[in-house]
């Protein structure tokens, strides 16, 4: 930090008051504070100026009836289809556009989208087949056997890349439906190798595939008031925009192996023995998971690998897309998890290989639980019957099932780290059931819309997990090293998903902390979770786009958050705030204001290592219940980190009064001759407007925090100035002191006599009193304790 010396008087504790400084009325002045009308489209009767459906709200919707054959032989997928397309918007329709997003596996047939390339270091055979050969056919990609009306009869259409549009016999009004079929087959890819969402992978110690079946259908394109047909080409990156409908799915697959999906299976007496049956009635009242195919049968039919086939049948409900598994590794467990909002029943279950035993069967499935439980308060009730983590060494995200990682070592041992991020990407993609699958936005367009608000709850939901869960994505501060990059490795949140360099940092990150940052430190919990809520209660089922979001929270708020907005979703700016300099004078006396009621909070002195508010105020929040709290005892695997931490905000009241100008009585001069007035200058150096926050240490130990809202910055928005008045000796003053706002430069964020940092050993020394402390209590995990990996 840098250090700003300056003189300053002593003073002797009496009161404080603060007083704006007015601003310089030459200063410049942009358009950070400017509406977004001229940006955001015009409201209509379709979508509201509130952010809210409009009277006029319709949206298209489209019913699957498929059948599939997995030939694991040959690796190969044939499907036929029905689909009944339903029009509920006012315009005729001529043509309809479907998906066929296993064409971007295909060297001919991809969305044609390149990037710069280099000679790698190492590659494989598999990845060879999908490099820059434009002439070589690969093999992959969809074989479009036969397309027909509901009676058989051909009709037109056009493959362009990986879209597909049929051409309609006759138009298709408003309230009409539309009946066709697709037969069609694929390659399925080696997903660990190509790369891509779903494909197979193949375990050679045991010579088994585990498939993930994932955007493996023609799947009709949205059709909507704002766009049009979502046509755009599937490139892997951006995702999906999908019509909600209703799914019955068949899948014939080799005997022995178990199915997982979405909805839920309707023949499980056909397809589980009598025993695993019997474990699924159990688990249907289960509390803890329950497994029911077990880890013995697993491992016996790798060996056995039957030749013969059964059918699987599953059903979903107002779903959006349909994905499944289908492998003879899988060991499989449930439990019953109640949805307080709603009372809704929901089976959380997992699906994972051998290879992931030791952390899956302690872990997923709970956490499946916890991550539908918690995102329900921040948004809308689970409604579906069903959410499941199935192990692929992956992570992504379909209607109640997602592909996840977290293997352990071959000895079944496995570090903090790797049980860490399962969990977190568990909590991720199952969070995914809430943004897009519910609230249902337009992946293809606008990533952050599904990714970084699911990044955001996420972040909730780990911090309701364990309050020290390392957390990569949503404190202010783990956005810094980002935002500080140079312009030109930068772009707006807003620009479309195939476009955007850094695509973790900018879809999944930034907008997380953005809302972070909005919650804690802008509208506070109460205001931003209502309005947060409000969101997806209006846009629950239907296709939301940014604008209303923006206005949602606005509306719901009462809070004008267009500066926000503006700065940090449409802009490249950073936040670098500055105390230029500090003036310390005796003002008149007769010209002090009379005291108003002003009261600050005088905090203990934070600890060495840097916490963010976010857990600071969770671990303080009496109604806060951590998942890792609930399963002491005989899981010695879920328990509480206890660091000896005190509280931060058990903090004494300061107060004293203030009224406005005028003449101070002469019996109280000299109780106000030691008053000092404190003027400090601040600049914007980053560009990003945001709240002024300030931490006062005095020299009898005591500090006070003050925080001026981001409007500070509205005449003038390089420069500002702000004059408190004291009656204690002050020591030094810290700008941002929680790291909050996502400073780059923390260089300029002090004045004053800089603290002595404090030794190694001493760091080192605190941290084993609070280990210590933590264990005579019985709330350090054993096994850590003991040296031992878990």
């Amino acid at each position: 930090m840098k250090f700003k010396s300056i003189f300053l008087s002593l003073f002797i504790p009496l009161g404080i008051f603060a007083q704006d400084i007015k601003n310089n009325p030459n200063s410049n002045h942009g358009n950070k504070f400017e509406q977004l009308g001229t940006i955001l489209p015009t409201p209509n009767v379709y979508r509201t100026a509130s952010g809210a459906p409009g009277q006029g709200y319709w949206q298209n919707r489209a019913d699957y009836d498929i059948t599939a054959y997995l030939d694991e032989d040959k690796r190969n997928l044939r499907g036929s289809e029905t689909v009944t397309y339903y029009n509920n918007s006012p315009d005729d329709l001529d043509y309809l556009w479907l998906q066929l997003d296993e064409n971007e596996q295909s060297t001919v047939k991809n969305a044609g989208y390149h990037d710069s390339s280099f000679i790698p270091k190492q590659t494989t055979t598999e990845r060879l087949k999908v490099t820059d050969l434009p002439e070589k056919n690969n093999g992959y990609g969809v074989n479009l056997e036969k397309v027909t009306d509901a009676s058989g009869k051909p009709l037109k259409y056009v493959v362009n890349k990986t879209m597909m549009r049929i051409d309609l016999p006759k138009v298709l009004k408003k309230g009409e439906k539309f009946v066709f079929k697709i037969d069609w087959n694929y390659n399925i890819p080696n997903r660990m190798t190509m790369g891509g969402r779903g494909g197979y992978e193949f375990f050679p110690e045991d010579g088994n595939d585990l498939y993930t079946i994932t955007q493996w259908f023609p799947r009709m394109c949205v059709y909507s008031d704002f766009k049009g047909w979502q046509n755009n080409q599937f490139t892997g990156r951006g995702e999906f925009a999908l019509a909600f409908g209703d799914y019955k799915v068949t899948m014939n697959v080799p005997a022995d192996h178990i199915v997982a999906s979405t909805g839920v299976g309707k023949n499980f007496e056909q397809v589980l023995t009598p025993a695993q049956l019997q474990r699924w009635k159990q688990a249907q009242t289960a509390n803890e998971p329950l497994e029911i195919v077990t880890l013995e049968e697993a491992k016996k039919a790798e060996k056995n690998k039957s030749k013969q086939r059964k059918t699987w049948v599953f059903e979903a409900e107002n779903v959006r897309d349909f994905a499944w598994t289908s492998s003879r590794k899988f060991v499989w467990d449930a439990m019953k998890v109640v949805i307080p909002e709603n009372n809704n029943q929901v089976m959380a279950m997992s699906l994972y290989p051998k290879e992931a035993y030791n952390l899956y069967r302690k872990f997923s499935t709970k956490a499946v639980a916890h991550t539908i439980k918690t995102y329900s308060e921040f948004t809308v009730p689970y409604p579906y019957p069903v959410a499941q983590s199935v192990e692929a060494a992956n992570g992504m995200e379909y209607p109640m099932i997602c592909f996840n990682y977290g293997r352990t070592e071959k000895d079944g041992t496995y570090s903090e780290g790797i049980k860490n991020g399962m969990i977190g990407v568990i909590i991720h993609e199952v969070g995914h059931n809430f943004f897009p699958m519910i609230i249902n936005s337009d992946e293809r367009q606008w990533s952050w819309m599904d990714e970084g608000l699911n990044t955001f709850v996420e972040y909730l939901t780990e911090e309701k997990w364990d309050n020290k869960f390392p957390s990569r994505r949503g404190p202010a501060h783990t956005i810094v090293d980002y935002m500080r990059l140079p312009k030109d490795q930068l772009e707006p949140i807003m620009v479309n998903s195939e476009n955007i360099i850094h695509f973790g940092p900018n879809a999944y990150a930034k907008p997380a902390t953005g809302l972070n940052i909005l919650r804690e430190t802008i509208m506070g919990r109460e205001l931003f979770d209502e309005a947060f809520k409000t969101y997806s209660k209006r846009w629950a089922f239907k296709h939301p786009e940014p604008a209303d979001f923006f206005r949602t929270m606005n509306d719901a708020s009462g809070e004008n958050l267009d500066w926000f907005w503006r700065g940090w979703f449409y802009g490249t700016d950073a936040v670098d705030i500055s105390i230029d300099k500090v003036t310390v004078a005796s003002p008149d006396v007769d010209a002090v204001p009379k005291p108003r009621e002003i009261t600050y909070n005088i905090e203990k002195p934070l600890q060495n290592d840097f916490e963010d508010i976010s857990k600071i105020r969770n671990r303080n929040d009496k109604n806060t219940e951590f998942y890792t709290d609930k399963d002491k005892g005989t899981q010695d695997f879920y328990w509480r980190y206890n660091r000896g931490m005190e509280k931060v905000d058990d903090a004494k009241k300061y107060s004293m009064k203030v009224d406005n100008m005028e003449k101070v009585p002469s019996k109280d001069k000299a109780q106000l001759q030691n008053v000092m007035a404190c003027q400090i200058d601040f600049s914007n150096k980053g560009g990003l407007v945001m709240p002024i926050i300030l931490e006062f240490t005095f020299e009898d130990g005591t500090k006070l925090t003050d925080k001026s809202s981001a409007q500070i910055w509205r005449k003038n928005e390089q420069k500002v100035s702000k004059t408190y008045y004291f009656a204690k000796k002050l020591k030094s003053i810290q700008l941002d002191p929680m790291r909050e706002t996502a400073d780059i430069d923390t260089s300029n964020n002090f004045w004053g006599e800089i603290p002595a940092p404090a030794s190694k050993f001493e760091v080192f020394k605190q941290k084993n009193e609070a280990a210590a402390r933590g264990a005579a209590q019985g709330q350090v995990n054993p096994m850590q304790a003991a040296g031992k990996k878990n």
